[in-house]
């Protein structure tokens, strides 16, 4: 028998409507009421954590979650995590990165319509998280619309649709048929040492998109605000302009005051490679560092967690020099 947990944290799953609009207002008690889950096969307990929009999910969250689940992951076989939709990819990535080689899957879920919705998908939703989380699975993943991807691959793509998050840069480790639940255990994230929270995060990394045309001073502004991390969209597989308006000469100003900066896609899908342009190869020569096919979410939350563990640039760039739980190919 499975011992598991459920963890719920708010969100649209457990909202309902109020004179402002949605709010999350359920506990577990009452989405497992709702639900009418059988648990003859499995033993659960349940704890209300949060009970928050989602979009007010920050990193002293993220902290607050990483450090529950690792006070009680050696007593439960896995652990379901309810969340809203709107931040879940950034809350997936930064637990990746804090529980390292955590010997269960905690798997995120929630949902488009509120659980009191009689079309609601959270009931699909949570139905697959339960059984994800009892299969033999290492790490942090999201599940939805019957897709279990991993978490630092997870990127929220539609408002609306319940096909609302896709696997980017990577397939999807599990999916549900006619035959049921199918684990593809070779792209699953494997167990390389002891479990260990890292639940150190560096809040001043700012995520920024480039366009055609911005004010390189702009760095200057997030240098001056003593951010100690950028992460940069660039265009394409790396493009970053240079001509009259300067970004690369400016990168290198803030690489030199010992600012790490990350540079990945705009595009969602497909790496950034920066040796094909001489606009990328002049960024590499800078210092900065490639995010590769890394989604936006896992850069930004990796670059917080590096910094958190580190002041030092030259042990961020090994840091994103190395896969932890699949979140990048590396070259």
């Amino acid at each position: 028998m499975k011992k598991l947990l459920l963890i719920t944290t708010g969100g649209t799953i457990a909202s309902s409507p109020s004179d402002e609009g949605l709010i999350p207002a359920l506990n577990s008690q009452e989405l497992l009421s709702i639900l009418g889950l059988r648990e003859e096969h499995i033993q659960l307990d349940c704890e209300d954590l949060l009970n928050l929009d989602s979009s007010n999910m920050q990193p002293e969250e993220w902290k607050l979650i990483a450090r529950r689940i690792y006070e009680v992951y050696a007593d439960y076989d896995g652990i379901i995590l309810t969340h809203g939709t709107d931040t879940m990819a950034y809350t997936a990535s930064a637990l990746s990165f804090m529980l390292h080689n955590l010997p269960i899957p905690v798997i995120l879920t929630g949902s488009q319509l509120p659980l009191l919705h009689p079309l609601s998908d959270g009931v699909d939703n949570i139905r697959l998280a339960f059984a994800a989380a009892q299969c033999a699975l290492h790490g942090v993943y999201i599940c939805f619309n019957r897709k279990l991807m991993l978490g630092t691959r997870a990127v929220k793509v539609r408002t609306m649709n319940f096909d609302a998050f896709e696997s980017v840069n990577a397939q999807p480790i599990g999916i549900v048929d006619a035959r049921g639940l199918h684990i593809y255990e070779k792209d699953a994230i494997s167990l390389k040492g002891k479990c260990e929270l890292y639940d150190d995060l560096c809040e001043d990394v700012y995520l920024m998109k480039l366009t055609p045309g911005m004010n390189p001073e702009i760095l200057d502004v997030l240098a001056n605000m003593n951010y100690r991390g950028i992460v940069i969209e660039a265009f394409g597989a790396g493009g970053i302009h240079f001509i009259r308006r300067d970004l690369i000469s400016k990168l290198e100003e803030i690489v030199a005051k010992g600012i790490s900066v990350v540079v990945c896609s705009q595009c969602l899908y497909e790496n950034s490679d920066f040796s094909i342009y001489q606009t990328g190869q002049k960024v590499l020569r800078h210092g900065v560092i490639q995010g590769y096919d890394m989604t936006s979410e896992a850069c930004l939350t990796k670059l917080m967690w590096a910094l958190g563990q580190t002041a030092d640039p030259q042990t961020v760039k090994e840091i994103f020099a190395t896969n932890y739980v699949n979140e990048i190919t590396l070259k």
